[in-house]
């Protein structure tokens, strides 16, 4: 970790020592613990797993019935995923299916070619100017996607893109699908490049529609769903 964020401008002394390094077992069998914890924090992290669905199952199963999961979700508006497309429901489900334990070649070649810096910063606020500029090449496209695809290499990227209420719809639907056991707790808006969302068993009927959720969506991309 400390390598990885090193060149990113990241207070590095803030980093939290390591005490389980996952390896793709469930995080019952990783911590030796189920139905234990209170609370779990996942800081820019949901993002990263290859099956959304299949990391909120693992959480469940070691939070206590009344514990609750707290999300800090990265905006696409004001991060390097601005150019990429927000994530539809099928792509979730269906990676949920396959048991995908690394990210997929399109998945991969859609990050690498789209990803891009505003300013010269990776992540940015409603206030930031300057010009949007990709990150890497075609070349680093496709050096990264023969890498899955012949060498099954676990790229470090981000699979899933939301702005807030995508996110909100996204875990809405799972819920009522049967798919995952949280619902929405708390929401908070974006602050700088982030907002936050916090889960549990114990969540309460929603506050705000599904199609309320979609007009927000709409509003949070200037009207484009794609």
């Amino acid at each position: 970790m400390i390598n990885k964020y090193r060149n990113h401008e990241v207070n590095l002394d803030r980093i939290e020592d390591v005490d389980f390094v996952w390896n793709g077992e469930s995080y019952a069998e990783l911590t030796g613990k189920t139905k234990y914890y209170d609370w779990i924090i996942a800081s820019h992290l949901i993002e990263h797993t290859p099956d959304l669905i299949g990391f909120l199952i693992d959480c469940d199963s070691i939070l206590k019935d009344d514990g609750i999961l707290s999300l800090v979700v990265p905006d696409k508006r004001f991060c390097f995923d601005r150019l990429r497309p927000i994530t539809g429901l099928g792509k979730v489900i269906d990676s949920h299916i396959q048991k995908n334990r690394i990210h997929t070649v399109g998945t991969v070649a859609e990050y690498f070619l789209n990803v891009v810096r505003k300013d010269g910063r990776i992540a940015w606020d409603s206030a930031t100017n300057g010009e949007l500029e990709f990150v890497h090449s075609k070349d680093q496209a496709l050096t990264s996607m023969d890498a899955v695809l012949n060498q099954g290499v676990y790229m470090d990227v981000h699979a899933w893109c939301f702005v807030p209420h995508s996110f909100r719809l996204m875990i809405n639907d799972l819920y009522d699908l049967g798919l995952i056991p949280f619902q929405e707790v708390d929401f908070g808006p974006t602050v700088g490049c982030e907002f936050y969302v916090t889960l549990g068993r114990m969540g309460s009927s929603r506050d705000i529609s599904r199609m309320e959720m979609l007009n927000a969506i709409e509003i949070e991309t200037g009207g484009h769903l794609a």
